[in-house]
């Protein structure tokens, strides 16, 4: 005898409201204006593109062992019947899965994904807040103690991670998003350990599971293989240091895990 599972029902999805040509050019317009005025979205190649009645936020990048660019979808938004003149924002879980994040006018959504810290769309939300503040061109004085700590040096305030990697060492907007798959998960980035020459940065992307027990992964952010910074995800039994990390990459040619 088969038990009876009593489901949930479904949540209906929401009705899209058909756009005039007017209005979605309203909308696209003030979606391309947040992209463009933030320093973080507009560095990440981040773009937006209407097709069947949804604003559709992507994400250029290009292979590494491609020339074409790649194009990553990291969420959609879409205009609502009700409440009037609101619209949704939402991410793709899975494959035709999609979750609500926001609700709200397209100003503040796309403001929403600009300043994102949790990792939803690439967690460098306090970056683009403070370069958005200081007008975007200005780098800011930040100092460094002896245990890894980073402050400004006008304010005092500390500096978050993604802060101090901009700021202190110069590392590019879209070299610090690098690890995305640590970022979706909500990991919080701790620089961990710097070298003597400034030329690398281990981090540690940390996370607490409902039991208290921490997980993450690690991050190298070097130049010392070659003349810019890139970012390394290290494998877990060679992340005890700097020094294990770049050994463990030199024997693999420098590819990441």
């Amino acid at each position: 005898m088969g038990w009876k599972r009593n489901w949930p029902e479904r949540k209906p999805r929401p009705a899209v409201k058909p756009l005039s040509k007017e209005r979605k050019n309203e909308i696209l317009s003030i979606i391309v204006g947040g992209i463009e005025s933030s320093p973080v979205l507009s560095s990440l190649d981040i773009r937006v593109r209407a097709l069947r009645g949804r604003f559709y936020i992507e994400q250029l990048w290009q292979n590494d062992s491609d020339e074409e660019l790649e194009t990553l979808m990291i969420g959609r938004i879409t205009p609502l019947v009700a409440p009037r003149g609101r619209l949704l924002l939402e991410v793709e879980k899975s494959k035709g899965n999609w979750y609500e994040v926001k609700k709200g006018f397209a100003k503040s959504l796309i403001e929403h994904i600009a300043n994102d810290t949790k990792g939803t769309f690439h967690g460098l939300g306090t970056l683009n807040r403070s370069l958005c503040e200081e007008g975007g061109g200005q780098r800011l004085a930040v100092k460094m103690d002896k245990e890894f700590n980073f402050t400004y040096k006008s304010s005092g305030e500390t500096c978050s991670a993604q802060e101090a990697l901009y700021y202190f060492f110069d590392i590019p907007i879209s070299v610090i998003a690098e690890p995305s798959g640590w970022y979706m998960y909500h990991r919080k980035p701790v620089i961990a350990e710097v070298s003597h020459d400034r030329k690398s940065v281990l981090v540690r992307f940390k996370s607490m599971d409902r039991y208290g027990s921490a997980f993450g992964g690690t991050c190298l952010y070097s130049k010392e293989h070659g003349d810019k910074w890139d970012a390394y995800t290290i494998k877990p039994n060679q992340s005890k240091n700097i020094k294990t990390s770049i050994s463990w990459l030199g024997k693999r040619k420098w590819l990441s895990w």
